[in-house]
């Protein structure tokens, strides 16, 4: 891939990372009542769909560099992070999983762009790196929360196996957006 193209994804992929911290998806649902349907929210962002995004179109390079300016600008006090930014956000349970979208960016590009593009191969390369997230995540949350157990498994519950759902659901659109993306660029 040429600089230029590189400069590019960096700079998109860091903008989506902000930008889709403040924004949630919804699911048009079946309902059993009497409107046939509802839209309802899902409980996570696109955060982690702009992180995977990232890796599935600009590669591991652009895509682990882009997360690297975004934790940067988060710990410098710009508050791009969901609960503001600073130094001390390192003390929040989220923060741990901000850790991990570096490997995630890393292995997820390294992933899509390592063989032909293929939408199986996209999934994966997303569903790797969700997977390097939430590895990330429970680690710091075990160290950092290890003298209170009541404690640390809430925290598992609340930030790894309820949003789990509505995570895979964004994977899901995230490699199939990257997928018909890179056909029409042919790349």
């Amino acid at each position: 891939m040429p600089w230029y193209l590189r400069i590019l994804w960096a700079f998109v992929g860091l903008l989506l990372t902000i930008g889709s911290t403040f924004m949630r998806p919804a699911l048009l649902l079946p309902s059993f009542g009497v409107d046939g349907q509802t839209l309802q929210q899902v409980s996570v962002t696109f955060q982690i769909g702009a992180v995977l995004f990232t890796g599935c179109m600009g590669g591991r390079y652009v895509a682990l560099g882009t997360q690297a300016a975004y934790l940067t600008l988060g710990l410098s006090g710009a508050g791009v992070f969901y609960q503001g930014g600073g130094l001390e956000y390192w003390r929040s349970p989220a923060f741990g999983y901000i850790l991990g979208f570096l490997p995630a960016a890393y292995i997820c590009g390294h992933l899509a762009l390592s063989r032909p593009r293929s939408l199986e191969r996209l999934a994966l390369s997303c569903l790797a790196g969700l997977g390097a997230i939430h590895a990330v995540g429970m680690v710091y949350l075990a160290v950092t929360r290890f003298d209170n157990l009541t404690e640390l498994r809430s925290l598992l519950l609340a930030y790894s196996f309820q949003t789990l759902p509505g995570q895979l659901a964004v994977l899901c659109a995230t490699a199939v957006t990257a997928y018909f993306l890179r056909l029409v660029l042919v790349y």
